[in-house]
């Protein structure tokens, strides 16, 4: 019959692995994004930020200056996920109003994302008291996504493939055209947020008007 090995042998050795910033950084944003969408930016503390990502108030604050700076970072974050699928459009293998599309979508699968959407009706809710807020996400939002948008149509614009007089302003536009209407409706007439289909069907008719007026013609 085999000896059982001692407990010194069956217990791992060393400490346990510890969690990276990086990973408590996107835990914390996780639990911020329901925290916010649901119980507003106001009545959120950061205590209660603290317990739902399971981590100590003193960690929180070393991660995050206050309670502002983490949803700041936190918007920003949410907001890289535009960048990269932006930029992973830029290549030459496919048609300018293919590539048009695949932008818009990546575009409108942050602007018309739920949690998105809640924290914008957050944002406006809470403005008055805390004018930071929504100039914050305006920066790391708003602004962010129709400047993707723009470096996107800058690289046609160089490549002769559309011509614009204000890529920025069309940009802009583009966006207004994608999101603004669905944003509405859902924020302040209580509208249901447009489905995938919808989404597409959308995002197909935005680049064929836009195409249309700005399409480089042979002669």
């Amino acid at each position: 019959m085999a000896q059982a090995k001692p407990e010194s042998e069956c217990r791992p050795r060393g400490r346990p692995p510890v969690r990276s910033d990086e990973e408590t950084k996107r835990i914390v944003f996780e639990a911020a994004r329901h925290a916010f969408a649901v119980d507003g930016y106001a009545a959120t503390s950061t205590e209660a930020l603290a317990r739902a990502a399971g981590i100590s108030t003193k960690t929180l604050y070393r991660l995050f200056p206050g309670k502002a700076a983490l949803f700041e970072a936190m918007c920003a974050d949410r907001l890289e996920q535009l960048l990269s699928a932006v930029d992973l459009q830029a290549g030459d293998e496919v048609d300018i109003e293919t590539g048009l599309r695949a932008a818009l979508l990546a575009c409108a699968d942050i602007a018309l994302d739920p949690e998105v959407v809640a924290l914008q009706r957050m944002v406006l809710q809470e403005s008055a008291a805390f004018p930071d807020l929504a100039a914050n996400f305006y920066k790391n939002g708003i602004s962010r996504t129709a400047t993707a948008l723009a470096k996107w149509l800058r690289v046609r614009v160089k490549k002769q493939l559309i011509v614009l007089d204000d890529v920025d302003e069309a940009a802009g536009m583009l966006m207004g055209m994608l999101a603004s209407a669905p944003q509405r409706a859902a924020i302040y007439g209580g509208i249901s947020l447009p489905s995938r289909k919808d989404i597409e069907r959308r995002v197909r008719n935005c680049a064929t008007l836009f195409l249309n007026g700005c399409r480089v013609t042979s002669a």
